[in-house]
């Protein structure tokens, strides 16, 4: 089956960053099911993991993580899906990626592909809608009926950004986006934010200029670093604050402590990385924002697709990523079908 992939960790304009090869198919066990792939999605963590570092792969490392497709192939364990089901997923970063073919992952992080939702669109939303869903209720405990309740989110533009806004909003809660240029103010209106503020400039000072004060929740998807002092100013005593974004100096936790205030972490990848007791949650979640999708209450945030899935268009959505201005999902679709289909 064809995949891309890489060997070396390098940067993106080298031509072996990313290589199209020829790789055998796996084959379906236990509780993995064979996804035949249709459309993948390009996330901020393919470029993290691609990039460089003095480590070489023994075989071809495949990347790419969100993907939708049809199932061809069950394992004797599983119970949810069955040969042509059409499904969307996240994937586990422990494993072989959506970069390929055909791709095994465990069925209890896979859902059905809402309905109304074509494979491209859907290939755009499982890893940001888990990021923000287990963002919101399940880190900072959110309710689902957070009336009177305020979220800052940081980074509202982004892939998470734009269904966290959505989810949140679900919950009735008020939300404030961040974005400092026109087009990614418009976009986080357009998704329902209640206020826009520019994360360049101090955030208390403006969410007080706004009438809003101190909130009860801030989703921190930029610059950690830069934020944590802001956000330690803006939270609520009692608040939590949420980041999906690795520090790279220490932070000082301190700034929370007459707050009793919370900082917790979010990584998608937790539950089938550890395959805790609850994984199953990353199918029930993905369950429900299929019908989410479906009752037109969350819309998708495909923004951009390319054609077909090799190693130059890759290398084309992992460049715009790592240039950071990317206004919601990018994916590509499909493979061009050769003699070994």
């Amino acid at each position: 089956m064809k995949a891309v992939g890489l060997l070396e960790y390098l940067p993106i304009e080298h031509e072996q960053s990313l290589m199209d090869q020829e790789v055998e198919k796996p084959k379906a066990s236990g509780r993995d099911v064979l996804v035949k792939i249709e459309a993948v999605s390009v996330n901020p963590v393919d470029t993290k993991v691609r990039s460089p570092k003095d480590q070489k792969e023994e075989k071809l490392k495949i990347l790419g993580y969100d993907a939708s497709g049809t199932v061809v192939e069950v394992g004797e364990a599983c119970t949810l899906f069955q040969p042509g089901d059409h499904v969307y997923y996240a994937g586990d970063i422990t494993r072989q990626g959506s970069n390929s073919e055909y791709q095994l992952v465990d069925e209890r992080i896979v859902a059905k592909k809402p309905a109304n939702l074509s494979f491209a669109e859907a290939a755009a939303m499982p890893l940001t809608t888990i990021t923000a869903y287990e963002a919101l209720f399940d880190r900072m405990h959110m309710k689902r009926d957070a009336e009177g309740s305020t979220l800052l989110i940081i980074g509202g533009a982004g892939g998470v950004g734009s269904i966290a806004i959505q989810l949140a909003k679900l919950a009735k809660a008020t939300v404030i986006a961040t974005a400092s240029r026109p087009e990614t103010k418009e976009w986080c209106l357009s998704l329902g934010a209640d206020h826009i503020i520019d994360h360049h400039q101090p955030l208390l000072a403006q969410l007080e200029e706004k009438g809003i004060g101190e909130v009860d929740f801030i989703l921190c998807l930029n610059d950690t670093d830069g934020h944590f002092k802001g956000m330690a100013e803006a939270i609520k005593p009692q608040g939590t604050i949420c980041t999906i974004v690795e520090n790279k100096h220490n932070l000082d936790i301190q700034l929370l402590k007459n707050k009793s205030a919370a900082f917790v972490w979010e990584f998608m990848f937790t539950r089938p990385m550890y395959e805790t007791a609850d994984m199953i949650k990353q199918h029930e979640l993905l369950t429900e924002a299929s019908e989410l999708f479906e009752q037109g209450k969350i819309t998708h945030t495909l923004t951009k697709v390319l054609s077909p899935i090799n190693a130059a268009n890759l290398k084309q959505a992992h460049q715009t990523l790592e240039q950071g201005k990317m206004i919601g999902k990018f994916v590509l679709e499909g493979f061009e079908r050769g003699e070994n289909v």
